[in-house]
């Protein structure tokens, strides 16, 4: 224990106040780069890329673990390791670098970046009692008739990044509405619906197609798509098979197939309650263990 206490003091020893006075200038300094991280880490929540520092952030603790304990033979091969990670992290993340870079040459970057969470007190809103009465209602009546659907419930993981490969709406939740939306022979009909809260932002959205070979291969790439997303994200997604109008739920890497009015409304239901449940701090450091993190609200 006192080596590891004369280890931490040794390496923490640079984190001393300052003896200088503070200027108006240091003051201005710091601000402007809270201002960049804040948006800089508000960008990553809304990419996958936070998924992948959360994994990153997870790597850097082991390796610290390791030096700290001062493994040799790990040490030696996390040294050679680095520079080609590096590399790595450049081409994983070159999707959401180039979008960043795009972003940039914006006209209306400036004014997005001075949202400050307005944007996130958004995605923070619970979709109500009578949304979930309204998707139950649309999935049933487009059952009867073999209209396939695509449906998307958005919780904690942001999904801006599949409602720009889509149309954006942002209409409100009805059941007329989503039946209209994936009508035979209709421009929105093919895709995905995504609903943040209570509202349908955007519609013919393509989602990633998930790789289970223990997937039914009678189950076409709907149901595909709609279990792809749930294992990248938290979001919950009703299917409507057009083949034989049965209603699934896919759901943290899971398929419901083949689930009742009733058992759509429970799923729906306590998808609802656990967002809106409040957390204790225990709950937040085994959420953090697991993996899973919750929005800024």
């Amino acid at each position: 224990m006192s080596s590891i206490l004369f280890w931490l003091s040794d390496s923490f020893s640079w984190l001393t106040i300052p003896t200088v006075s503070i200027t108006f200038t240091d003051i201005l300094e710091i601000l402007i780069l809270a201002f960049l991280v804040y948006n800089l880490l508000l960008w990553i929540k809304n990419t996958r890329a936070w998924n992948l520092l959360k994994g990153i952030a997870i790597l850097v603790g082991c390796i610290a673990i390791v030096y700290l304990f001062q493994m040799t033979t790990l040490m030696c091969l996390v040294n050679r390791v680095v520079d080609i990670a590096i590399t790595a992290a450049v081409v994983v993340f070159h999707p959401e670098i180039r979008r960043a870079l795009e972003r940039l040459g914006e006209k209306s970057v400036f004014s997005s970046l001075f949202q400050f969470g307005d944007e996130s007190k958004n995605v923070s809103d619970q979709f109500s009692e009578k949304t979930i009465n309204e998707i139950v209602k649309a999935s049933v009546e487009m059952s009867k008739v073999k209209t396939g659907a695509l449906i998307v419930v958005e919780q904690n993981t942001r999904l801006e990044e599949y409602e720009r490969t889509g149309i954006m709406l942002d209409s409100l939740v009805t059941s007329q509405l989503l039946i209209n939306i994936f009508e035979h022979n209709t421009p929105l009909h093919d895709g995905a619906v995504i609903i943040k809260g209570n509202r349908i932002t955007a519609a013919t959205c393509y989602l990633p197609l998930s790789d289970n070979m223990m997937l039914n291969k009678a189950l076409g790439t709907r149901h595909r798509a709609g279990l792809g997303i749930s294992e990248e994200t938290d979001s919950m997604t009703v299917i409507v098979s057009e083949e034989t109008g049965a209603i699934s739920v896919a759901y943290q890497g899971e398929l419901m197939h083949g689930i009742s009015a009733e058992e759509l409304r429970k799923y729906l239901t306590q998808l609802k309650d656990e967002s809106a449940a409040p957390k204790k701090i225990g709950q937040y450091l085994k959420d953090f263990v697991k993996g899973w993190t919750k929005n800024e609200a």
